[in-house]
């Protein structure tokens, strides 16, 4: 892959805005609906909304990693960019959309890269009825929360809920319980890529559970939250050869 124009994007940080403009002195800079190639300078949270940002311009997304943590992001160099963009692997991940109503009839929509949770927002644990493809699985889990990941969010909140890490290529979702009180220690399951999940709060008064896709859209009070894969929504990210998001998933499963 060759790209001649390169959009430099930068998550605000000190190192990331010093990292933006030595990166532009050195290679120019292009606005991103003209760009072949978007670089985006921070960690993974900036990742993730630089993705979502340039979701419709539909161009690939090459991150260096200025931040904290950096799974998703490639190491930060000066030397021989166009050559490692050039060079690079691509991995094209769907997001989750999330379609989620109130308890007062609201409904919203949201897509989620990584996963869309359910968490209790009171006291008192969260009753969660769970239906697959329209068949009640679960008639109630008492639980913190509960998650539906894809396989690039699956070393995300995922695993530290203790979910599995999902093979990039795997056409499966990983659905996970967080801190499940009933059935005791439920841990969650596979699910396929085609699966149509649905959550319904039971006792969502007395209970009050919100939904968030990738902790940028939460939605307080629902009452039911359905999430499924969204096949016309392909998100593209480069990465240095040898360190591609496969790899990652497999070393990180034996670190």
């Amino acid at each position: 892959m060759r790209f001649d124009n390169i959009a430099f994007l930068s998550s605000g940080s000190p190192a990331a805005a010093e990292a933006l403009a030595t990166l532009t002195a050195l290679h120019g800079q292009c606005a991103p609906f003209a760009a072949d190639v978007v670089v985006a300078l921070g960690g993974d949270g900036f990742m993730l909304q630089t993705l979502h940002e340039t979701q419709a311009k539909g161009v690939p997304v090459y991150g260096m990693n200025c931040g904290t943590i950096g799974f998703l992001m490639n190491a930060y160099s000066l030397e021989d960019l166009p050559a490692r963009l050039e060079a690079a692997e691509q991995a094209t991940i769907n997001p989750l959309v999330m379609r989620a109503q109130t308890l007062d009839g609201q409904r919203s929509e949201a897509l989620a890269i990584n996963e869309v949770a359910l968490l209790r927002a009171g006291p008192q644990a969260a009753k969660l009825r769970i239906s697959v493809d329209g068949t009640v699985r679960m008639d109630e889990l008492v639980c913190d929360g509960a998650l539906v990941a894809t396989p690039a969010g699956s070393t995300a909140y995922n695993y530290s809920a203790h979910g599995p890490i999902l093979p990039i290529g795997a056409d499966i979702l990983a659905l996970t319980a967080m801190a499940a009180f009933r059935p005791r220690r439920w841990r969650g399951a596979l699910l396929p890529k085609s699966a149509v999940v649905r959550f319904d709060v039971l006792e969502a008064e007395k209970r009050p559970v919100m939904a968030d896709a990738d902790s940028r859209q939460s939605v307080r009070n629902v009452a039911w939250v359905e999430i499924r894969s969204e096949p016309n929504v392909a998100h593209r990210i480069l990465f240095d050869p040898g360190h591609g998001l496969e790899e990652r998933l497999i070393n990180e499963q034996f670190t």
